[in-house]
């Protein structure tokens, strides 16, 4: 079910804490709620803020309506010309996608990103995009456009190669291959690449050789990082995937409480396991610092405008 809403602001400023470090303070997202149904979605209590339930009518559980009823922010065109055409604005990176993805079924529908894209390239703004979708390769040569002004980074989010138990997952996401091309596509154009292996699901999708593969598939594409992370389980969130473990893995509902008897994994797990990954990465000559590559293309960008403007004065 879909519902068209008018916003008054396409962006929104994030938060800065202690424990958030995030190489942006912007987020856009052009839809609430997403129709990729990944059972582990961190978002979904998102839909408070349009609603007071936190489910569609007649549904009997947990993150459906999130997953079942998408709004539509169908003037995000002109509210976002208005932030971006505004005196103080700063061409600030922002991170298109944050909450619900930018590119699951409903876009194909609205073209509402090619319009973002297209004011990006006027205003030379930089952005972050990251997706389980290919549907963004429909946007490839706006993309392609857009890095050759400023930066653009171009992530795709992999959890497992495993396609049966990713369209368990991920419903609606496309396969994990067609994620992959994503990155092949976007390998030859002066877009950042990366690879985000979140969340890492303890016991489904956390073996070394899943790790390997993906991490191996994301060398072959020769991706600028790999940013991994391990699942957190609270609010609404937490109550959907202990639903969906008890539905289609009864046998790790009891590990899983144990393991998460807070909102994250236990310590002793995720020091194991990112020992594993930090090989891993290592072998496959991948860095987990995202950060480099974007303040390089930054200062490229930066330094641009500045000889353009020296052109200009004279």
């Amino acid at each position: 079910m879909f519902e068209e809403i008018r916003v008054t602001k396409a962006l929104n400023k994030i938060k800065a804490t202690s424990r958030l470090k995030l190489p942006y303070s912007w987020d856009l997202n052009i839809y609430r709620g997403c129709e990729h149904s990944c059972h582990y979605c961190y978002a979904m209590y998102s839909h408070s803020y349009l609603e007071k339930e936190k489910k569609c009518p007649g549904s009997g559980e947990e993150g459906s309506g999130f997953f079942q009823k998408i709004y539509v922010k169908t003037d995000i065109e002109e509210a976002l010309e208005k932030q971006l055409g505004a005196r103080n604005w700063k061409k600030e990176v922002i991170n298109i996608g944050g909450v619900c993805d930018s590119y699951q079924p409903v876009e194909a529908k609205y073209g509402l990103m090619r319009k973002v894209l297209a004011l990006m390239i006027e205003y030379k703004n930089p952005v972050i995009i990251s997706t389980k979708s290919d549907l963004i390769l429909r946007d490839y040569n706006l993309l392609k456009e857009l890095a050759e002004l400023t930066y653009v980074g171009v992530a795709v989010t992999v959890t497992t190669m495993d396609k049966k138990l990713s369209s368990l997952l991920e419903p609606l996401a496309s396969p994990p291959e067609e994620r992959f091309s994503v990155l092949r596509a976007f390998k030859d154009t002066a877009a950042v690449t990366g690879i985000h292996m979140m969340p890492i699901l303890p016991f489904l999708t956390d073996s070394p050789q899943n790790l390997e593969q993906i991490l191996s598939l994301a060398a072959e594409c020769e991706v600028d990082y790999a940013l991994p992370g391990v699942l957190k389980l609270r609010g609404e969130t937490r109550k959907h995937f202990f639903n969906f473990l008890e539905l289609s893995f009864p046998e790790l509902v009891d590990p899983y409480r144990k393991l998460y008897a807070r909102g994250e994994a236990d310590r002793a797990y995720k020091t194991k396991l990112y020992e594993v990954l930090c090989s891993l990465m290592e072998k496959s000559h991948l860095s987990g610092d995202y950060m480099k590559p974007m303040q390089s293309k930054l200062a490229r960008s930066k330094q641009l405008r500045l000889t353009d403007f020296s052109k200009n004065s004279f």
